[in-house]
């Protein structure tokens, strides 16, 4: 007789009934709270350039001056930005004094913030000290100690008291961003340059500094802009030598011309246009 196979009942399941997730609507918390925040803190930049293209009336000596209403979009303002001849010298002078700070804050931020990130050294914590109060001091402090210090030693406000004054303060700014970018490094790089025959110096220039390039490019920018916004330490030590922001808050009391507004929307895109351009670098870098 043949044996008889039986096989096992097939039971068939429930066919899953394809359901679409909920979407809950706490998704949009967080998006909205973060759209919302930026327009918070770009709604006066959004101000600022519509005001520049605002066909104003009125009087500010021989210059119409700016009104909280909206009388017709012009591009005059961009054509006649120089008309004010004392504007034009505080712009001058905020960037002559932004870029000659900035350059040497950066100069001496980068080997400070590299010194710190990688070295052991007596006086380390002094140093990081130094650093965080030069941060977290109120800058009416500073303005004030500055303009008594130079007043103490007889020294005549100007061009050299504000360059001081504002590499003082960037310094900090630009060791804490480079030493964020050094601390990431790998030092086996530099040690694979020496074994190759490169000298310190060399493994250096060729393979440490391009690296902390981007680190030294963003401390540059962020001394170039504190310089360029500082009002308080600026009203304190520039005496004659007028710097923009120090312009503009004397402007306020009989009415600031669009100029002010072409300018500050110049010195903004320029500013967005470089940082975007540094982000994109650190990118492809990276």
């Amino acid at each position: 007789m043949s044996a008889v196979v039986t096989r096992p009942p097939q039971v068939r399941l429930p066919e899953a009934v394809a359901r679409k997730p909920r979407r809950s609507w706490t998704r949009f918390v967080l998006p909205t709270y973060v759209t919302a925040f930026i327009l918070y803190l770009s709604f006066p930049i959004f101000i600022i350039i519509l005001f520049s293209f605002n066909q104003t009336r009125g009087g500010f000596g021989t210059s119409p001056r700016v009104k909280t209403t909206w009388l017709g979009f012009t591009t005059d303002w961009y054509g006649r930005v120089f008309e004010l001849s004392d504007l034009t010298a505080t712009v001058r002078h905020s960037l002559t004094i932004g870029f000659a700070s900035a350059i040497a804050a950066t100069i001496l931020g980068t080997l400070l913030g590299l010194a710190l990130a990688r070295y052991r050294f007596r006086g380390r914590g002094g140093a990081d000290f130094a650093i965080f109060l030069s941060i977290s001091s109120p800058e009416i402090v500073l303005g004030a100690a500055l303009a008594s210090f130079f007043v103490a030693l007889g020294v005549t406000r100007g061009f050299g008291t504000l360059f001081l004054s504002h590499t003082m303060f960037s310094i900090a700014f630009v060791a804490v961003t480079v030493r964020a970018r050094a601390a990431g490094l790998d030092r086996s790089l530099e040690a694979a340059a020496m074994d190759l025959g490169a000298t310190p110096v060399t493994a250096f220039v060729k393979v440490t500094l391009p690296l902390l390039a981007p680190g030294i490019l963003a401390g540059f920018l962020l001394a170039f802009a504190l310089s360029m916004d500082d009002f308080v330490i600026s009203q304190f030590t520039q005496g004659p030598f007028q710097m923009f922001p120090t312009w503009v808050f004397g402007a306020t009391r009989v009415g600031i011309p669009p100029h002010v507004f072409v300018f500050a929307t110049i010195i903004f895109l320029t500013g967005a246009t470089l940082a975007l351009l540094l982000a994109l670098v650190s990118r492809r870098r990276g």
